[in-house]
């Protein structure tokens, strides 16, 4: 009975050695690390995002908030930071009903007139248009072509800055009186160099050859810097477009004016005004081919030029 129990006690123990030898063959033949099988969890393992336990539906949901002009203002009034600057920096869109509803700006008597075409006087305008235009097509301009055929185009050049040369007085007072001493001194220089080099002014060779620009400024463009207003628009006879000022300031350079001291004064504005619309016959036709209303065209034109001459 004894050998037949210790018979039995040999035999559990080959079948426990090899069960356990066999576990472990097997397990690395299916290359498992028994090591591994038996490491504890991690704490990633073991711990999941709460994130992926969550299910879809119960993500909190992402909200977008439209930030309104009105609501900028209010926050950045109340903050008291940049956002009230930039929102009230920004303008509506011109044809919006706020901006349509802004007061205009103001804008000065002088300027309300050249935006306006100041012309109270229009009906009599008008007339003496007419009647400057007329005498423009049926005496100036058949004399000015007939000056034209005897008259070589480099000579009518050469007797215009002759002209021009002549009227330097004008010029050199009213840039002093502009305080454009450059302008003043560049007047003298030019009236020197040319009645000399140039022979009366016939040529410019303070121009060609020193590059020395003429500096126009006449009374009436100072009395503008002095801040003289226009005045209404005004058409005289024999005369060009004009302004009330602008008169009383073609009247006080043409006193200053040499020629008017030493022949009749009519003589020298009709050979110059002659001369200068033969040199711009095609100029003045092409412009009277190109508008519709001659009248405010040269209204519109001479009006503006005066407008750019007082910001010289």
């Amino acid at each position: 009975m004894l050998n037949l129990r210790l018979r039995d006690l040999r035999l559990l123990t080959l079948v426990g050695s090899l069960t356990l030898a066999g576990c472990g063959s097997v397990a690395a033949w299916l290359g498992i690390d028994t090591a591994d099988s038996v490491r504890p969890p991690s704490a990633a393992t073991a711990a999941p995002p709460a994130t992926a336990a969550l299910p879809a539906e119960a993500a909190p949901p992402t909200t977008i908030t439209a930030v309104t002009p009105e609501a900028t203002e209010t926050t950045g009034a109340a903050d008291g930071g940049p956002a009230s600057a930039a929102v009230s920096s920004a303008q509506p869109p011109a044809n919006s009903p706020a901006a349509l509803a802004r007061p205009e700006p103001e804008v000065s008597s002088d300027q309300r007139e050249i935006a306006e075409d100041y012309d109270p006087w229009e009906g009599f305008n008008q007339k003496m248009f007419a009647f400057n235009r007329g005498l423009d097509k049926h005496v100036i301009k058949p004399v000015a072509k007939a000056y034209d055929v005897v008259m070589p185009e480099p000579f009518q050049q050469m007797i215009g800055r002759a002209f021009e040369n002549l009227r330097w007085p004008a010029r050199f007072v009213n840039n002093l009186l502009q305080k454009k001493w450059g302008g003043a001194g560049r007047e003298v220089a030019r009236f020197l160099i040319n009645s000399i080099a140039g022979i009366g002014g016939l040529w410019d060779p303070a121009k060609d050859y020193w590059g020395i620009e003429p500096s126009n400024a006449d009374f009436g463009q100072t009395l503008g810097k002095w801040g003289v207003g226009s005045g209404p628009y005004l058409v005289l006879p024999l005369l060009p477009p004009l302004t009330i000022r602008d008169g009383i300031g073609m009247g006080v350079d043409t006193a200053t004016s040499p020629l008017g001291y030493y022949t009749p004064w009519a003589g020298p504005k009709a050979g110059d005004t002659v001369n200068d619309r033969s040199l711009n016959i095609d100029l003045y036709q092409g412009f009277e081919e190109s508008v519709v209303d001659m009248y405010s065209a040269v209204r519109n034109a001479y009006l503006r030029k005066r407008e750019q001459k007082l910001r010289e």
